[in-house]
């Protein structure tokens, strides 16, 4: 299953101007307590599967991890449970760093 990207800098324009969405970050405790992007609420993968009734399956949801991989797999999930408007941020928060904002730390 293919699962629809966003590029780092659009996440970055949709929280600068407000937009509506639910943003997930499926890394662990303590990579989120190193490196973390503000509005990301922290869920980690290994919990993700359990919470899926959490989400509103209208809402647009981007879920991001430190490379991508991880959050494939949670948004893979989703799409599985009949979800339709979830993207994977690209690059995760590595590519954060590198492309929107160089003070989160990379690890």
């Amino acid at each position: 299953m293919r699962v629809p990207e966003i590029e780092v800098t659009e996440v970055k324009s949709k929280l600068d101007s407000g937009h509506s969405f639910t943003f997930i970050d499926v890394r662990e405790p303590s990579e989120h307590r190193y490196a973390s992007i503000p509005g990301a609420k922290l869920i980690p993968l290994g919990e993700f599967h359990r919470r899926i009734a959490e989400f509103d399956p209208d809402s647009e949801i981007v879920i991001h991890c430190k490379s991508g991989m991880r959050s494939g797999r949670a948004c893979g999930m989703l799409l599985e449970n009949g979800f339709t408007n979830v993207r994977n941020m690209r690059g995760g928060i590595l590519a954060w760093s590198d492309q929107v904002d160089p003070s989160v730390p990379k690890y």
